[in-house]
């Protein structure tokens, strides 16, 4: 104890803080997963990674791209007369033709509805570090942005940990598909405003994590207004924006602002992008701020030398999404593949009594168990999510690691394995469906929000008078007595 103090003194605030939040019950199901991984032949009876929201469905068709196209590779006998000008030192704007690709693709995402200027590519380490640069460029310590819930738990770390930066929840709820809602978003900006909390900005996921939904057009231009009125940046994440699959399409806020039916002052809007989802490449770190303020595309790339995409990714990525007719067929066959995906899993779900918010983007699905909680409250969800990693061996994540205002509802990834690890993960929810279907609480019973409920303001006063009540290290701010998740 002694020497864990004297270690504390010795390091730095940030070195010694548990402001990372890897104690979230998000991560120990990583953990969960990393201490017992299943394996087809090796470990059959192992805990299946339903937690990592990764694309590989379309693997085969970047193999094949790559087979065909040798030369995208300076590693490569083929590549290797590029090695030298590539491996030389890059400056921190990145090379050119990979900032005209990557504006170039994001535009074909988007049906070509929106044009993006190479010029205001900035890149990162991932959209983690776009999320913690943007937020660098937009607020100051003890600054807040809004977050409608639930929302990606990374978002507490990404944002929060090194910048000192606040996030205040919007709280959306089940009753109208978590939609978010002017009056919500007054009621958490008021409720910062009373506790003397400036807020810079609202920060949108679109499509949603962990919803797997879109915002709609009018929503969009209702938040523009918002922001815009509020004179408080709007941060887009559009990482998901490629996978959605079905209607309605999806509207980027790119769109809003270049058909100019509403006052929008551009200076104020800004996007987060990567290709970790779209083109599933997490591990190569290529995340993109994308900012239509001249200034925080200056500091931004300023800062981008912090955390850079290597200049051998750079000329792979640039190479292969230069190919129109290949980016053209991915974008197509990922979201056919990801339709049928989905469809089939929540099909296998609805036929166990599984039902999952609706939802047409993403590479999970909201899954709806409220009917096997034992009581409505985030200590039985919580019971419930240790039975599922370690009797059923599957890790989800549940709804209180994303913040969200009910118990009982889970975010399950199911484009991250290959069909008969799928099936395996389905036929062990059948399972446990099966052995406990008597001990399901009827759905009329479910009406634990109407005589539960609390105004937001009212949560906020509660829980800022409760500072040690957190669900987890990483909460945006005190949590609610309706949200204490640990047991």
């Amino acid at each position: 104890m002694v020497l864990m103090l004297r270690n504390q003194e010795l390091l730095s605030k940030i070195a010694t803080s548990n402001g990372h939040g890897e104690d979230s019950p998000y991560f120990d199901g990583w953990k969960a997963y990393d201490s017992d991984p299943f394996h087809p032949t090796q470990n059959p009876e192992g805990v299946i990674q339903m937690g990592l929201a990764e694309n590989q469905l379309c693997f085969n068709l970047i193999h094949e791209w790559l087979l065909k196209n040798p030369e995208a590779s300076i590693c490569t006998a083929q590549g290797a007369a590029e090695f030298r000008d590539i491996a030389i030192f890059q400056d921190y704007h990145g090379l050119a033709e990979f900032r005209e690709a990557v504006a170039k693709f994001m535009g074909k995402v988007r049906r070509n509805r929106a044009s993006f200027d190479p010029d205001r590519i900035v890149m990162s380490g991932g959209a983690t570090g776009a999320h913690e640069m943007i937020a660098f460029c937009l607020a100051d310590p003890g600054d807040a942005f809004l977050v409608p819930t639930p929302y990606y738990p990374g978002f507490d770390r990404d944002l929060r940990w090194r910048t000192g930066v606040k996030l205040i929840p919007v709280v959306c709820e089940s009753s109208n598909d978590y939609q978010i809602t002017i009056e919500a978003l007054e009621a958490a900006y008021e409720t910062a405003q009373e506790a003397d909390i400036k807020v810079k900005g609202l920060l949108i996921p679109n499509p949603s994590n962990p919803l797997g939904t879109i915002i709609t057009k009018d929503t969009l231009e209702a938040l523009v207004t918002f922001t815009n009125h509020k004179n408080i940046h709007l941060v887009c994440d559009e990482i998901y924006a490629a996978t959605v699959f079905s209607q309605p399409e999806f509207t980027s806020i790119a769109e809003i602002i270049e058909e100019d039916k509403i006052c929008c002052n551009r200076d104020l809007i800004h996007i987060i992008y990567s290709l970790s989802k779209d083109m599933g490449f997490p591990g190569f770190r290529v995340g993109i701020v994308y900012s239509y303020n001249d200034a925080v595309v200056s500091c931004a790339r300023k800062m981008s030398s912090f955390g850079l995409v290597s200049s051998q990714t750079q000329y792979l990525i640039a190479s292969m999404l230069a190919d129109d007719e290949f980016v053209d067929q991915f974008i197509v066959e990922s979201r056919k593949r990801l339709a049928m995906r989905h469809s089939f899993f929540t099909q296998r779900l609805a036929q166990v009594g599984i039902n999952c918010l609706k939802s047409n983007a993403g590479l999970f699905v909201w899954m709806d168990l409220r009917r096997l909680l034992k009581e409505q409250t985030f200590e039985a969800e919580m019971v419930l999510w240790r039975v599922i990693i370690n009797e059923i061996k599957l890790n989800v994540s549940p709804g209180s690691s994303f913040h969200c205002s009910e118990p009982g509802w889970f975010r399950v990834c199911f484009a991250n394995m290959d069909d008969k690890t799928m099936e395996i993960a389905l036929s062990r929810i059948k399972t446990f469906m099966l052995q406990h279907k008597e001990a399901m609480v009827p759905k009329k019973k479910l009406c634990w929000q109407t005589s539960l409920r609390l105004s937001f303001s009212s949560r906020y006063e509660d829980i800022m008078e409760t500072p040690g009540s957190f669900m987890s290290p990483h909460s945006p701010i005190p949590q609610s007595p309706l949200v204490r998740a640990r047991t």
